[in-house]
């Protein structure tokens, strides 16, 4: 697999995520609140782009790991790249002009941020090895 098409579906995996992300939110924010719903759509995103990684960006590729630990560790690098998204956008944000059109570009930046981190991060050290047939 190239590296184009890796990130081609990376991409994919990102906003058909950012889909379920919004739809989730969307249904749960009455019941649950806006910070409980938030929780349960990061989750639904992320197990969305993890099944849509593990089996296009990454085919070819394992985890060595059970499914299980596989599914928590990615879990906890989509938590890194948010973080890091949200990091960017409030260093930005906090240094230069705050109009609707700068945040937006804050938010375009902290995406990038975020998706680099996770895409090094699933390439390099989840989806390391590669599957023996």
């Amino acid at each position: 697999m190239t590296l184009r098409h890796s990130l081609l579906w990376f991409g994919v995996a990102g906003v058909l995520g950012l889909l379920v992300d919004i739809a989730v939110l969307t249904v749960l924010r009455n019941p649950l609140g806006v910070y409980a719903a938030r929780a349960a759509s990061f989750i639904a995103a992320a197990s969305m782009t993890w099944l849509i990684n593990r089996h296009f960006s990454f085919a070819g590729r394992s985890a060595a790991t059970s499914l299980w630990r596989e599914y928590l560790r990615y879990l906890g690098l989509m938590l890194g790249g948010g973080l890091i998204n949200l990091a960017t956008y409030a260093v930005l944000a906090w240094r230069f002009a705050q109009t609707p059109l700068w945040l937006a570009a804050y938010v375009a930046a902290g995406s990038v941020a975020g998706m680099a981190f996770n895409y090094v991060g699933a390439s390099k050290w989840l989806y390391r090895h590669k599957n023996l047939k």
